[in-house]
């Protein structure tokens, strides 16, 4: 066997390594692309949802939500890039695996992290004692919220727990509404188990990506109420799987409604995270017996009532006063706040006669939810009287999770807004213009002024005008800068009128997601980022070529040229093209030094007698 110095042994690896994992027709080209990232997670950082982004020359990426755990964690080898399948011949696209990297062992409590590619399963083997309750969350579609051009729109995990002789002890393909899966399980004997992972028709490639969790960890499975009144002392009662005396982690120094977290701490682990909802309006809560219209529980209008259905085929319902052409609206938050109930709202006169009714009410600044099942309703009292607001469950199901917050006011017009995309790249002294997004609420159809606000150092914007009869408008936005390695944040700032009164939002920064060939989402981000670069700045080369070695090439080819007797011709986009790729291969440490002299000077002669 013939023996190498070192460097040339390095290259030969590395070119062994790339020529593995190149794929001459991709399943998904803009997988084709690898960034490797190491990060740091100080001791003391928060837990929960970060978000990652590449900041390139051009500018950052959109984000991807990052989670920072409070387990020790496992990671499998990454999936190299998936060929693309060709119909009846499949199974060449399917990756042959060592054993050992389709079962892995782990110590309870972990977080395991891993991929699937087409046709995979991923198993995990751990030892579990009598009488333990486990608790498996899954992050799936956490973590890739849709994807383009797959049906339903994003990776669908099913976990399956088996015992030491393959039995099948549990299974979950989704948890309530959501599709990510959840496991509770109590161990009948001390043993081995078996923990599996798939996708539910065996699809898979890169961003099929996952996040499981297992151990006696604590786990909301519910919360009551699902909200408060800001400003005032608000006493919370949760339910779930393995919560003694649990610590209630809630939000404190609100002073603005909106949707807030809250969590358990108990035994020194935090439990996941659910949505909880304040708001400015008096709160109080429903009284039972209320299920007809004989034991209505009576409500002043505006009004919070925070509610369950308690058992199946319940009912609540609300008797209001109200006078002649008075609008009201009656409006249901539960599925937006992790509620399983799927609502359905009937107004009534006191004979019985249907005013309004509704199941499902979509709400486009939801961005997350396929299912809209919250209802709504804005109804005009056609005369003065008592009316009756019957509140049921669709499906007919009920118990402790089954929370809800309905608001029952007359019209309260406001708005919410979406910037899309989350990021812009400035070209120095240039601008860019970016898409507003208005949600419009309780029939609000005032005009909206967007701005910046408090815009950094060299970036401007004029006032745009987002009228009444658009839902989207551009706006431009100008640096006077020349250059800004670090992103900065912008806000970009609505104000409107409304029955004297100024109604002020920022705009939630956004990325338009496609679910499925077909719908299209605004997923919220954090933030608004932007960059200015001088598109004639080039980064410094990682490998410089010796100039020796170069001369000399030149000098071959130029002598070769003039003996060869058809000469090698290249356009211009050819010598370009080929260039960038011979820099990128060299730059990699992928070709030798007298290799890419050669290269290179091929083009440079070929460029000199264009």
């Amino acid at each position: 066997m013939r023996r190498f110095d070192k460097a040339t042994q390095e290259m030969i690896d590395r070119l062994e390594k790339r020529i593995s994992e190149y794929v001459q027709r991709p399943a998904v080209a803009s997988h084709s692309e690898l960034v490797f990232l190491e990060i740091t997670i100080d001791e003391d950082a928060a837990l929960g949802r970060r978000e990652i982004r590449v900041l390139t020359q051009q500018g950052p990426s959109n984000p991807l939500p990052f989670y920072v755990g409070q387990l020790p964690e496992t990671t499998r080898k990454p999936v190299k890039t998936c060929p693309v399948q060709v119909l009846g011949k499949e199974h060449l696209a399917l990756r042959n695996r060592p054993d050992d990297e389709v079962e892995v062992k782990i110590t309870p409590p972990c977080t395991m992290n891993g991929q699937i590619a087409p046709g995979e399963v991923n198993r995990y083997r751990f030892k579990a004692a009598k009488g333990q309750r486990l608790v498996v969350t899954t992050m799936a579609r956490d973590l890739i919220p849709y994807i383009a051009d797959g049906v339903p729109g994003w990776f669908q995990p099913i976990l399956t727990l088996y015992d030491a002789k393959g039995n099948e002890l549990a299974f979950n393909d989704d948890y309530r509404f959501k599709p990510d899966p959840v496991l509770f399980f109590e161990v009948p004997e001390d043993g081995e188990y078996v923990l599996e992972i798939t996708d539910a028709i065996y699809r898979g490639r890169e961003d099929f990506v996952y996040r499981i969790t297992i151990g006696e960890l604590p786990f909301v499975t519910s919360v009551f109420p699902l909200g408060g009144r800001v400003g005032e002392p608000i006493e919370v009662k949760v339910g779930g799987w393995n919560l003694q005396n649990p610590e209630l982690l809630l939000p404190t120094g609100v002073s603005q409604p909106g949707v807030r977290w809250v969590a358990a701490k108990s035994n020194g682990m935090v439990s996941n995270f659910l949505p909880f909802a304040l708001d400015t309006l008096p709160e109080t809560f429903d009284k039972e017996p209320n299920n007809g219209a004989d034991q209505a529980q009576t409500v002043r209008l505006p009004v919070i009532v925070n509610g369950r259905i308690d058992q199946p085929d319940d009912w609540d319902v609300f008797r209001i006063e109200g006078r002649a052409g008075e609008k009201i609206v009656a409006e249901i938050m539960a599925r937006r706040l992790d509620s399983p109930m799927d609502s359905l709202l009937k107004l009534t006169d006191a004979e019985g006669r249907v005013v309004a009714m509704n199941d499902d009410h979509e709400d486009l600044g939801s961005g997350l939810n396929t299912h809209h099942a919250d209802s709504y309703i804005m109804a005009t009292f056609p005369e003065t009287g008592t009316y009756y607001l019957y509140l049921g469950e669709t499906t007919r199901h009920g118990g402790e999770a089954y929370a809800y917050r309905l608001r029952i006011s007359e019209p309260r017009p406001d708005f919410q807004l979406r910037v899309v995309p989350s990021r812009a790249g400035f070209r120095k002294k240039g601008n860019v213009s970016v898409s507003v997004y208005v949600f419009r609420k309780d029939s609000f159809d005032a005009p909206i002024q967007l701005q910046l606000k408090n815009p950094p150092d060299g970036f401007t914007a004029r006032t745009v005008t987002l009228p009444p009869s658009q839902d989207m408008v551009r706006f431009p936005i100008r640096t006077t800068l020349t250059e800004l390695k670090e992103p900065v944040r912008l806000v970009i700032e609505g104000r409107a009128m409304v029955g004297g009164r100024e109604i002020v939002h920022e705009a939630v920064p956004a990325e338009d997601w496609m679910q499925a060939f077909l719908w299209r989402h605004l997923v919220p981000s954090e933030d608004f980022l932007a960059t200015v670069y001088d598109p004639s700045n080039k980064p410094p080369p990682k490998r410089v070529l010796p100039e020796d070695i170069k001369e000399r090439a030149i000098a071959f080819v130029k002598q070769r040229e003039k003996q060869r007797k058809y000469p090698i011709r290249f356009t211009k986009r050819q010598v370009a093209n080929r260039l960038r790729q011979l820099q990128r291969l060299y730059e990699e440490g992928l070709l030798t030094d007298r290799f890419y002299a050669l290269k290179v000077a091929e083009c440079e002669v070929a460029e000199e007698e264009l």
